[in-house]
């Protein structure tokens, strides 16, 4: 990002605190447990994972004797594909929910995607922050290697607030990109090993969901929480080829149309 953009940014800080501020109160507005929830709902998926997949159906996770395996597999998987799919899917819609601070106020449209990367990290952290107590409850922690979280998460913000700006802007001037997106992530879901695992697919399977870039983020992940073991890193240099791509290639379309965004809300 370039300097002027940074520049923006910093000296519009309170507005990008207001807003997530904003954000997160209106959330839970009129609700009697109010900011409980935030730690509610994330407990409970971990809850039902662990309760439903391990003791009541009995999952196993192949190669694995550990009876919280699959549920450790499924939460690594589901919940940084949630931060995946968090910010894309707010990114694709960012500046349509703010047409009338677009249109009516003058600041740096690019604080839009740095709301929404912040709101979703803070998300991520409270319900990862729930999982990793679970990890450490239940003897399942996978000691310093978990601190190699921090740049494949890392890299997968970049991938995702990467392709949603494109997506973001594309979809002002093309409203089918938001419905077609919208469709394209639950098979995207379905096409990244999250639920199952890739060794239990056939080798033809396999070799298609190597061109999936979810699938060596999320596959990095498990690698860590799982098994203990760093990712391969040389798997992830496409993704972030990927994410610088569509990062430059974002920034480049936000600056050229951000002037007619405003008429086109």
């Amino acid at each position: 990002m370039p300097l002027s953009l940074l520049g923006g940014v910093w000296r519009y800080r309170g507005f990008v605190v207001g807003s997530i501020v904003r954000e997160f109160q209106s959330k839970y507005r009129n609700s009697l447990l109010g900011a409980a929830w935030t730690v509610l709902n994330p407990l409970a998926m971990i809850v039902v994972y662990t309760v439903i997949f391990s003791r009541v159906m009995g999952s196993r996770l192949a190669g694995s004797d550990t009876p919280f395996a699959y549920s450790i597999y499924l939460c690594a998987g589901a919940l940084t594909w949630g931060l995946f799919a968090e910010i894309t899917g707010r990114s694709l819609t960012m500046f349509l929910e703010n047409a009338n601070l677009i249109k009516k106020l003058q600041f740096p449209r690019i604080c839009l995607p740095v709301v929404v990367v912040l709101n979703a990290g803070i998300n991520f952290a409270i319900i990862f922050g729930l999982f990793t107590l679970f990890l450490l409850v239940s003897g399942n922690f996978p000691g310093l290697v978990f601190l190699a979280l921090i740049p494949v998460l890392l890299l997968l913000v970049l991938f995702g607030v990467g392709l949603g700006m494109v997506l973001g802007v594309l979809n002002v001037f093309f409203r089918d990109v938001g419905q077609f997106f919208t469709i394209l992530l639950q098979f995207w879901f379905w096409f990244t090993p999250i639920v199952y695992p890739a060794s239990a697919l056939p080798p033809e399977v396999r070799a298609a969901l190597a061109w999936n870039p979810m699938t060596a983020l999320i596959g990095a992940c498990q690698a860590i929480l799982v098994e203990g073991r760093a990712p391969q890193w040389a798997s992830l240099l496409p993704v972030l080829l990927l994410g610088l791509g569509f990062s430059l290639l974002g920034l480049h379309l936000f600056r050229r149309r951000s002037g007619e965004m405003a008429d086109e809300l």
